[in-house]
């Protein structure tokens, strides 16, 4: 429990935006969950969340400590009271979220408080699988990220152990990651392999793709082949065979097939969005995966992209 006693400066002002000011990490709705229960209190008894408050009014809050802390990127995820995920499948070491278009992987720099990391963090944070203040400097992790933009399967370990496996089989391309992709015209070949040289410019947060190496630029491979065609564009499964910024996006649209609605590497900025979906994961050791092991061989699919209906309006016909 900790108790603030209201100063002149604070008189007047209602007794949940007071708790938001002086605890910023406990989420609204907790504060009027709280209030509610009477773990708020003004003077010693429970109060409505709209009472005025005088100077020298004592609030009491019987609140987690942790919420009191000083609010920083590594905390932000206390600000989340209902986390937003979809869950593709989970266990005691990893779980496997379909991140959806327009969400963060991770914060752009200005504390974003909900991004798919802080999610996940108070996720696990309320299912107490998670304890920060009992760990020295574990927290859950990401193993691979994708574009804001871009939606589909991002992986995050739960312990060191697994994050340390991750990391190794990702680096090491045993982890197939297989992307959606709706791009402008028809592919030709319909099936084939795209191999370029990517340079990235970070002050544009852009690469820019050439067909010889060129000093600073890194080897970029995209298997693609061609699903179905509708409307004169093309639904594309892209395999990585490298793991480059921007990769499928630069390298269809040096081809002269942008993504639909890129309005980075493309023609037009889509009313629908970019579409694109990292649709599919398979884990595919050739060594050993220690605790992971029982994963090698496992495949797992996010959810059918909406822009991929008009090409199979029924998804089943794809997987048949």
């Amino acid at each position: 429990m900790k108790s603030f006693t209201v100063g002149q400066n604070d008189a007047g002002q209602r007794l949940d935006r007071f708790v938001a000011k002086a605890v910023p990490l406990l989420p609204e709705s907790l504060t009027q969950k709280y209030i509610r229960l009477k773990r708020i209190k003004v003077n010693g008894k429970g109060s409505r969340r709209d009472v005025r408050l005088e100077a020298g009014d004592l609030i009491q809050m019987y609140v987690n400590d942790e919420f009191f802390e000083k609010p920083t990127e590594d905390n932000a995820y206390l600000r989340i009271a209902s986390p937003r995920l979809t869950v593709v499948y989970e266990d005691e070491n990893i779980i496997l979220c379909d991140k959806k278009a327009g969400v963060l992987c991770h914060s752009a720099g200005q504390w974003d408080v909900d991004t798919l990391i802080n999610n996940i963090k108070a996720y696990l944070y309320g299912k107490k699988e998670w304890d920060p203040r009992a760990e020295n400097s574990f927290a859950p992790s990401l193993c691979n990220r994708i574009d804001r933009n871009t939606a589909g399967i991002v992986i995050a370990a739960k312990n060191a152990a697994a994050l340390r496996i991750m990391d190794e089989k990702i680096r090491l391309r045993e982890i197939e990651k297989l992307y959606l992709a709706a791009v402008h015209g028809t592919m030709r070949p319909e099936s084939g392999t795209l191999t370029g040289y990517l340079f990235k410019d970070a002050r544009e947060n852009r690469v820019y793709v050439y067909d010889e190496p060129r000093k600073g630029a890194l080897t970029a491979v995209t298997g693609y082949r061609t699903l179905a065609r509708a409307g004169g564009d093309s639904l594309l499964e892209c395999r990585l065979l490298t793991g480059r910024t921007h990769q499928i996006r630069a390298q269809l649209s040096h081809a002269g097939h942008p993504l639909l609605g890129d309005g980075k590497y493309g023609r037009d900025k889509d009313r629908e969005g970019q579409q694109l979906c990292s649709y599919k994961l398979k884990f595919s050791f050739r060594t050993p995966a220690g605790e992971l092991e029982y994963l090698n061989g496992r495949e797992f699919r996010a959810a059918w992209p909406d822009f991929a209906a008009r090409f199979f309006p029924e998804e089943a016909s794809l997987r048949k």
